[in-house]
């Protein structure tokens, strides 16, 4: 179903890849939009086993894409260093392919929420409970379950 990398001597393991997603603090959600154009958005997210998790307004482009068509991809770029000399950038970056669900469950809402607060502001339950609380009904709790994962490195990373 997923394609297989034609450059594999640049592929990265599963490990290094996970590696990525753990270190990176963003990333490119793709989704299928309005008129069948692709939409890509920059959001944060929080990789917990092989499930990626966003948060999201209720209403809005990204919640209709994601309920029209649930396959995606999430891109992360971990190095992207042009060098003008060697005509050449050094990169490593992880695409995952996957698909979006809308988190119904209200305790696996909590719950992911809470995981999502924790990487980016860790021991601050309790100011994590007074922003999520007033929001809350507000707010849908994206989980993209990871089907298929590739990542990639320049040659000149290799060695």
């Amino acid at each position: 179903m997923f394609r297989e990398m034609r450059r594999k001597k640049q592929q990265l393991g599963e490990e290094e890849c996970l590696s990525i997603l753990d270190e990176a603090t963003s990333g490119v959600l793709s989704v299928l939009g309005d008129d069948g154009y692709p939409y890509g958005v920059p959001l944060s997210f929080v990789r917990i086993g092989a499930t990626l998790v966003f948060h999201c307004a209720a209403t809005g482009h990204k919640t209709d894409a994601v309920k029209a068509h649930p396959q995606a991809s999430f891109t992360v770029v971990a190095q992207d260093d042009v060098v003008p000399s060697e005509y050449n950038t050094h990169y490593r970056s992880v695409i995952a392919f996957g698909r979006v669900r809308i988190v119904e469950d209200r305790d696996e809402k909590m719950a992911l929420l809470r995981s999502l607060g924790e990487r980016y502001w860790p021991g601050h339950d309790d100011e994590l409970e007074a922003e999520i609380a007033p929001r809350f009904d507000h707010m849908h709790v994206l989980a993209f379950e990871i089907e298929h994962l590739t990542g990639k490195q320049s040659l000149a990373l290799m060695h």
